[in-house]
């Protein structure tokens, strides 16, 4: 049984033809225009090495890196509440409940807002003493149950990040 050339594969006018395409509107209502959009790796059927970094993001803005970093910071340190009382806590005290383990793990996210931040230009006394919250909120985070409580009252991540915005305001 033979195949007719209705049903190969092959490229013809009719299928390279572009449909029109809906526009793409942003988040907070507003026409996103053509020539501001980032190209698809396979628009053109195709990858496009060229047009995309390695790992399919491109670069941050200043603004967006801090944005996500206080996320991150408020996640860790101040995303819930605890129902009945005005005490917020993170997910830095629900996974430090986990022995070891959980304090390794929020240490080293703590670390990596350092990291950043000391990418975004934080001077050598900002940082230090951003390492000194982190090492100080990780050494007594260690301890069972005293170290979880710590955890929740002394936001170590909120802290940093504080540090960061006011010398950064100072900058400008």
């Amino acid at each position: 049984m033979t195949m007719s050339n209705q049903h190969s594969f092959s490229h013809s006018a009719s299928n390279t033809r572009r449909k029109p395409r809906a526009p793409i509107i942003d988040q907070d209502g507003r026409v996103i225009p053509p020539d501001a959009r980032r190209r698809a790796p396979f628009d053109d059927g195709r990858f496009d090495f060229q047009s995309w970094s390695s790992n399919g993001f491109a670069p941050l803005s200043h603004a967006q890196r801090m944005a996500r970093l206080e996320a991150l910071a408020k996640l860790l340190d101040v995303a819930f509440i605890l129902p009945g009382t005005n005490i917020r806590y993170g997910i830095d005290g629900l996974i430090g409940l986990i022995p070891v383990v959980g304090d390794v793990i929020t240490t080293a996210i703590s670390l990596w807002i350092v990291r950043e931040a000391r990418e975004l230009g934080a001077p050598w006394h900002i940082t230090a003493r951003m390492l000194g919250n982190v090492a100080l909120d990780g050494a007594v985070g260690a301890v069972p149950l005293l170290g979880d409580a710590f955890d929740v009252m002394f936001r170590a991540n909120v802290r940093n990040m504080r540090l960061l915005r006011r010398w950064i305001d100072k900058q400008r």
